[in-house]
């Protein structure tokens, strides 16, 4: 490795972690450029996801004031993602390559759509549990097993995680969208998080890669905070919207 791609792939570690922190699809960062860099895909995928743990560590710390009160919630769907994340890292190692290369797009674009309908879709939801009779706080019943199933993509590959979760947390928990977000970073770090102890283990990592990333990826935990948090509601919505897209057409020409 020579200096200029180490360099390039610090950079793209810090672009990854600030995107990450923000809305998502990081990945779609680090990723394309591994593979410029000659790395082989599953190597590539195992070290870029091990690289951006720290950062997204360092993006969920950051997002802490916007934690609080959400104790009880996010560790339940915490469960739901560090299950999800160990089932789609196995995937990863078992499947045959490109197994899931038809379905990705078709969850970004879904993600994207749930996402710019999000408030009708939100107030509905609202709706039906307030004539039930139910409190609401935890959600809707399916926000458990769709978090489940968002961890099972992100062990696998992970671009546009953080797309996904933040429609299905948008719309099936009534609560302000910062806070959301803070949440969806706790979720996505616990994907890599356990996703990456997996690959530790059972998969070909190259620890200079990680190790780069690692240091990007915390540098823009720290800077996609601060930069998340002022975003106003519509604004950061419009954002993932962006992001989702880019990601949906950047896999449909690779």
């Amino acid at each position: 490795m020579s200096l200029l791609e180490a360099a390039a792939i610090l950079l793209a570690g810090v672009a990854a972690g600030t995107i990450n922190t923000v809305v998502g699809s990081g990945t779609l960062i680090t990723f394309p450029t591994l593979l410029a860099f000659g790395v082989p895909p599953v190597t590539a995928n195992v070290s870029n996801n091990i690289g951006l743990v720290p950062g997204s560590v360092t993006g969920a710390i950051g997002y802490r004031r916007e934690l609080v009160g959400q104790r009880s919630r996010v560790l339940r769907l915490l469960s739901a993602s560090v299950l999800g994340g160990a089932i789609g890292a196995v995937l990863l190692l078992v499947l045959p390559e490109g197994a899931f290369a038809a379905i990705v797009p078709v969850l970004i674009l879904l993600g994207v759509v749930l996402v710019i309908f999000q408030p009708r879709l939100s107030a509905w939801v609202a709706a039906r549990t307030e004539a039930r009779g139910e409190t609401g706080r935890d959600g809707a019943w399916w926000v458990w097993p769709a978090v489940l199933l968002t961890g099972v993509y992100g062990g696998y590959f992970g671009a546009a995680q953080g797309v996904l979760l933040m429609a299905v947390l948008g719309i099936g928990l009534s609560d302000h969208l910062q806070r959301l977000n803070a949440a969806k970073n706790v979720l996505a770090a616990g994907v890599n998080a356990v996703a990456g102890l997996l690959f530790v283990f059972i998969a070909d990592v190259d620890w200079r890669i990680a190790g780069l990333i690692g240091a990007g990826a915390v540098v823009g935990g720290i800077i996609g905070a601060g930069v998340g948090r002022r975003l106003p509601p519509l604004v950061l919505r419009a954002l993932i919207v962006v992001v989702g897209l880019v990601a949906l057409v950047t896999l449909l020409l690779t």
